[in-house]
């Protein structure tokens, strides 16, 4: 059994999962049986089947070692037994007595032999559906020990496999004699067949896989027992870290425990395939949980021999949450001196900044992107002026009373403002976003997690080190992190038990594509950002062409840029309308005709394929209304609740329109591009949101807030206030602003 020097390393990274060509999948004996333990686990199996025979279909060669044959032949030899049983209960008395009966202890090789040809023949009906041809090996340990055997094995699996057919390969359970003792793993170069683990393991190394499936009833290797308090499932397992790991007890059905795979799994690494431990019997994830951990999402525990030199992402975030605590409990003027450093050190350092912006920008692929990135001495100066503006508004942020109640005599409640706790953020290419979201999670006492786009990654690396070094001055170092590892957001959104909220700022597909994946963790922004301009009968035309241009051409790939102009009936083939295409036009900007506006024109622009369009260029579409109502209800139909305008001197339509229409900003007379954090004074913001709960608009630092409610008592119970109780229910209202010394009552 001594195995050939390892053919290749093993993969690095999860990401790089995607590379992998050969496959094994190993369905562990709870994975494939019921919770009964007397059947298969049909729809586990349908499932399974399915997304093998879909990597099968992809160009991948797939194997399968499954468990079963004895859990089916059971159920088999038990339903032939009870049948017979009742047979001769009916000839010999007349009637069944099925009660009476009772089963005989069914041996396992017994089992196996009649459940074996059963197995197969439902692997065989359930791949047929994806026109997917299988074939059955059977297996023992003694098969590996003979050279010309495992030859021979090794010969006929390439041939299948050659012939786009899935091998499924068990043990011989009809024939193998028990596991000798301490024959498992003598050494790292002999393993011996005693359980799945060990042969799927086995055969992943002979027939040089890159990629070892183990699916269990678990989520993956944790450090202690899962149920235990402190278990934590470990996402990258690294050969050193056994020591580190203490073992349960072994699955409900099986002979292998979570340490013999552990053991196979090292061997199997050890030999160069790369090997992850997942769950395949939770029905939410068990769909997808092959074809997931083959796209290199955070499934299960993977294996790797490559660990890297700084900390994990799950370390990171530990760090930033206790960290983050510190933070929380520093004097406010502490925070603004963290902030106040930050502005300094970003115009000290902006030679250093600018360097490494320069860096970045010389690999930009695209003008837009080149804006996008573009830092300059002014920007440096307008950022360091908005930092200070959030230095003076964090002196009243955390631990501000908002409402003090007197409940009863010597019993006083409040309500203050916290931090929300861990924010992940998520963001573009905008390096100036770091330093504005770093600064507003400061002032508000939030810890931080920071993961930005790889095209200003020099740039944000140099930011980020400001940041901590702005933060070291309290010895909060730690409170805002940067995640740098290959990790993806799919997989940072997976972290609901240690993110309290997720801000995504970028384009509306990374916010589309954050708010599918966070399962659990409540995401703070907007999908879309279709604002409109309304342009009313009664409006100034000097208002229209400024407000208009400035809507849309200043920064048409901004949230806030206008992507619907709605045009009241009256101004169609006015002097005003001409002057609105004519700047249109200079402007450059693409029009799109809405169905009612298309039919009113004499030349012909592009129609739009949708009235609920973010073009984010210099493209807009144009629609007529009849009035400020039929505006107002097509923004409600067709807008995203963003930013919406309204032009017009009539005081009385404008309020109207301020009031009825039901989105995050309304302008009268201004420009769509105001919706800014900066803008509306907050000094900057961490995003805009569209969400009804929590905050609405521009986020600034008190949407980074939350409350509690702290009540001081002096040995009060419930049952004082009880009927026959000695104390009444005051409710009255203190002043919030007034001191917390000296308030007990002296009476």
């Amino acid at each position: 059994s001594v195995i050939n020097k390892a053919h290749s390393s093993s993969f690095a990274h999860r990401s790089e999962l995607r590379q992998a060509k050969r496959i094994v999948v190993k369905l562990g004996s709870a994975v494939v049986t019921r919770g009964d333990e007397c059947g298969l686990a049909l729809g586990r199996l349908a499932s399974i089947v399915e997304q093998v025979a879909m990597l099968q279909n992809q160009g991948r060669e797939m194997m399968i070692v499954t468990s079963g044959a004895v859990a089916f032949g059971k159920q088999r030899l038990r339903h032939e037994i009870l049948l017979s049983q009742s047979v001769r209960q009916a000839l010999h008395s007349g009637h069944s007595q099925l009660n009476d009966m009772s089963l005989p202890v069914l041996e396992a090789r017994a089992c196996a032999a009649a459940g074996q040809s059963g197995l197969m023949a439902l692997y065989e009906a359930m791949f047929t559906q994806y026109s997917t041809c299988t074939a059955q090996v059977l297996v023992t340990n003694l098969d590996f020990h003979d050279d010309q055997k495992r030859q021979n094995l090794n010969s006929t699996l390439r041939e299948l496999l050659h012939m786009n057919i899935v091998p499924i390969i068990n043990t011989n359970d009809a024939v193998v004699p028990p596991p000798e003792p301490n024959s498992d793993l003598q050494g790292v170069n002999v393993i011996s067949i005693k359980d799945n683990d060990s042969l799927a393991a086995r055969l992943a190394v002979e027939m040089k896989a890159d990629l070892l499936i183990a699916l269990s009833d678990v989520e993956g290797l944790y450090n202690s027992p899962p149920g235990t308090d402190d278990a934590k499932l470990i996402d990258i397992f690294y050969p050193g870290d056994q020591q580190s790991i203490t073992y349960g007890t072994k699955s409900r059905v099986g002979i292998g425990g979570m340490e013999a795979k552990v053991k196979a799994a090292l061997w199997a690494l050890h030999g160069g395939t790369s090997v992850v431990i997942a769950n395949g019997t939770n029905p939410k994830v068990t769909g997808h949980v092959i074809t997931d951990i083959v796209e290199g999402k955070k499934v299960g525990t993977f294996f790797s021999e490559f660990k890297p030199a700084g900390p994990s992402v799950e370390e990171q975030t530990e760090m930033a949450r206790r960290s983050g605590r510190a933070l929380a409990s520093l004097h406010p003027d502490q925070r603004s001196e963290i902030i106040c450093h930050l502005a300094d050190l970003l115009t000290e350092r902006k030679e250093e900044i600018l360097a490494a912006n320069k860096m970045d920008m010389d690999l930009a692929v695209s003008a837009a992107m080149l804006k996008r990135l573009s830092l300059s001495p002014a920007k440096l100066n307008s950022l360091a002026v908005g930092l200070r503006q959030i230095a003076t508004a964090a002196q009243d942020s955390v631990g501000r009373v908002l409402r003090r109640t007197r409940v009863a005599h010597n019993l006083e409640l409040e309500q203050i403002t916290v931090p929300i706790g861990l924010l992940l953020v998520i963001f573009e290419a905008r390096p100036d976003c770091l330093p504005q979201v770093s600064t507003l999670a400061i002032a508000s006492g939030n810890a931080l997690l920071l993961k930005g786009g790889k095209e200003a990654a020099n740039t944000n690396h140099v930011l980020h080190q400001l940041t901590q070094e702005a933060l070291s001055m309290h010895g909060v170092k730690e409170a805002v992190q940067m995640v740098s590892t290959r990790e993806e957001v799919e997989d940072l959104c997976r972290l609901d038990k240690m993110i309290d909220l997720i801000v995504p700022r970028g384009s509306s597909q990374l916010v589309r594509d954050i708010q599918r994946a966070a399962k659990g963790i409540p995401v703070l922004g907007h999908s879309e950002g279709i604002c409109h301009v309304y342009v009313d009968s009664e409006a100034s035309i000097d208002k229209v062409i400024k407000i208009v241009r400035d809507s849309k051409c200043d920064y048409p790939a901004a949230c806030n840029a206008m992507e619907t102009l709605l045009i009241h009936r009256d101004i169609l083939r006015t002097p005003m309308f001409d002057q609105i295409i004519d700047m249109l036009r200079t402007e450059r900007v693409k029009i799109h005709a809405g169905p009612r506006f298309a039919s009113y024109l004499t030349f012909s622009p592009s129609e739009a394929k949708s009235m609920r369009t973010e073009y984010g260029e210099l493209e807009c579409c144009m629609e007529v209304v009849d009035s400020m109502q039929e505006a107002v209800e097509h923004i409600h139909k067709y807008g995203s609740f963003h930013t919406d305008v309204i032009i017009t001197e009539n005081e009385d339509t404008a309020e109207k329109f301020l009031q009825q229409l039901d989105s995050a900003c309304v302008f009268w007379n201004a420009s769509s591009r105001f919706a800014d954090g900066y803008r509306f004074g907050l000094g900057a913001e961490v995003g805009i949101s569209t969400a009804r709960i929590h905050a609405r608009g521009p986020v600034g630092l008190e949407g980074l807030l939350t409350t509690k409610w702290v009540l001081r008592g002096d040995g009060h119970t419930v049952a004082d206030f009880s009927e026959h109780g000695t104390m009444k229910y005051l409710h009255e209202n203190l002043p919030a602003g007034q001191p917390l010394a000296g308030q007990r009552d002296s009476n």
